[in-house]
């Protein structure tokens, strides 16, 4: 099985991508993981995407797939992959297809986890750290004992910028005007397996089984 993962920000994406590792014995492949492992190893496309990378720029398309093109070949791949945060636009979509059909091999299913932004704000806004050992907390879902006091080592928790409201809702506008697009794309192609987020993380990992395997 050869499968796409979508997902916001906040909506439980890696958690449901290890879950879907341990039952069908494939690879999860992070473009972010595979980027900065072709960057260490110094492959010919790493050393041209740190190029971009060191000026501050996007990695252009072509370089990105070429490395998951590299990464795809790999024998751990040979019975399916899981492609998470590749493609993000339709340029992308339509340049992995292609590489696929070289390979003789496509994509079998896009599995959307979809949650309301309000939702995704509630996630991601009560996430606090602490100053000093760096332990998570959520203020909803995994609060400390005592209110902006870390359990373990008594330090200050805080909120971190990138988990400020602003900052994530711009992060979500981003992904809706980057996904959209490629939502429809897959959805054209009857390949889209839209999957609610929203619940218990076994019933989410439930109903995606059941999308992907009926």
């Amino acid at each position: 099985m050869n499968i796409i993962l979508l997902g916001p920000p906040g909506s439980g994406k890696g958690t449901q991508a290890q879950k879907m590792v341990e039952r069908y014995h494939i690879p999860q492949i992070s473009t972010g993981d595979i980027l900065r492992g072709a960057v260490k190893e110094q492959t010919p496309l790493g050393v041209e995407a740190k190029r971009y990378m060191d000026q501050g720029q996007l990695v252009p398309d072509e370089v990105v797939v070429g490395i998951v093109r590299e990464r795809l070949r790999g024998s751990d791949c040979d019975g399916g992959f899981i492609l998470d945060g590749f493609p993000r636009t339709v340029p992308q979509a339509e340049a992995l297809d292609s590489t696929l059909g070289e390979m003789q091999r496509s994509i079998n299913h896009v599995v959307s986890i979809e949650v309301p932004n309000e939702e995704l704000l509630k996630r991601l806004t009560g996430r606090r750290t602490c100053r000093n050992c760096g332990a998570m907390y959520h203020i909803i879902f995994g609060p400390p004992t005592k209110e902006g006091i870390c359990d373990k080592c008594g330090g200050e928790l805080y909120q971190r910028d990138d988990d400020q409201e602003e900052t994530i809702r711009a992060r979500l506008q981003v992904y809706e005007e980057q996904t959209a697009p490629l939502i429809a794309y897959y959805r054209k192609k009857e390949l889209l397996r839209a999957i609610d987020g929203v619940g218990e993380v076994e019933e989410i990992f439930r109903n995606i089984v059941q999308a992907i395997e009926d």
